[in-house]
């Protein structure tokens, strides 16, 4: 059984441990490793998913996992400026703040069918019936956004919205639902006139089968986006990093359940390099929306 612990005194994070069979030399914290993951989904749907994604890395490296589901982008990039992570899975936009100032570097991601790495799409939709026919009628109404630091759920949707001369703070009457679920749920409720819809939300319903096409009208998609990727701890020992770095960027994922990967949005069977230079994209799209990085941290 997987362990759900609210952990108050690390940065309003859940942790759920994965303990391997042996613990070599180099593992830290006295044989332990741990790592974060972004709070893309509901927390209770993630951990038995990334729990096996950890027993598997576990195994590969013989130290003890512990997983940490953050409860916001902010508080898993805490914890690893605060030496609470050694590796740690984040949203793009979380990767660039993450790595300006958490010294993560990023190493892996999620194959696509073809081997190489994935990416998912961002979106704007509304409901059937809302008043809304087209991006332009988004101006003053109600509008969901995931997280401040989500590059899907906020800096996407907010670039479109700017490029079409909406301002995407003042020229709505915005909010952060917190995550890309709870933004779902709110259009899904009819809560909002109009959010975000990210391509890896609408997998992830589709498999719980709480997703209907025709309970959404679609109003923008945006081009492919470098999936999350999986960062190491810039501070870590270069010969731990190096052998971490190593089982993350060749780790099989065949065995996980079929449920789980399609949850996650992964569509291939393994984990492959990623680089840095990745990300510029989002990095031109900080510069383009004058995003200060440093009020997301």
């Amino acid at each position: 059984m997987h362990r759900l612990l609210v952990l108050a005194a690390a940065a309003g994070i859940a942790l759920a441990t994965h303990a391997a069979q042996a613990a070599a030399p180099d593992c830290p914290n006295g044989g332990t490793v741990r790592m974060g993951v972004e709070p893309y989904d509901a927390t209770a749907k993630l951990v038995p998913i990334y729990g096996h994604i950890a027993d598997l890395i576990g195994k590969k490296l013989d130290c003890k996992v512990e997983v940490f589901i953050a409860t916001s982008y902010n508080a898993e990039i805490e914890a690893m400026r605060n030496d609470k992570l050694e590796f740690a899975e984040f949203g793009p936009l979380g990767y660039v703040l993450a790595h300006q100032v958490a010294g993560a570097q990023a190493v892996a991601s999620f194959a696509d069918k073809d081997g190489k790495p994935d990416s998912y799409t961002a979106g704007i939709a509304t409901w059937p019936g809302s008043g809304i026919t087209k991006l332009a009628d988004v101006a003053g109404k109600s509008f969901a956004y995931a997280d401040p630091a989500s590059t899907s759920g906020h800096l996407f949707p907010a670039y479109w919205l700017a490029k079409n001369g909406i301002d995407p703070d003042k020229g709505i009457k915005g909010y952060y639902a917190g995550s890309h679920a709870a933004s779902y749920e709110a259009l899904l409720n009819h809560k909002v006139m109009a959010g975000e819809l990210n391509s890896e939300q609408i997998a992830s319903a589709t498999v719980s089968g709480n997703y209907k096409p025709g309970d959404f009208v679609e109003l923008w998609r945006s081009n492919p986006i470098p999936i999350d990727p999986m960062c190491v701890r810039g501070s870590l020992p270069d010969g731990f990093k190096a052998r971490l770095t190593t089982v993350l960027q060749n780790l099989d994922l065949r065995d996980l359940p079929a449920n789980d990967k399609k949850i996650i949005g992964f569509n291939g069977t393994r984990l492959v390099p990623q680089t840095d230079a990745a990300f510029d994209l989002i990095r031109d799209l900080v510069k383009v929306l004058h995003i200060d990085l440093a009020k997301l941290s």
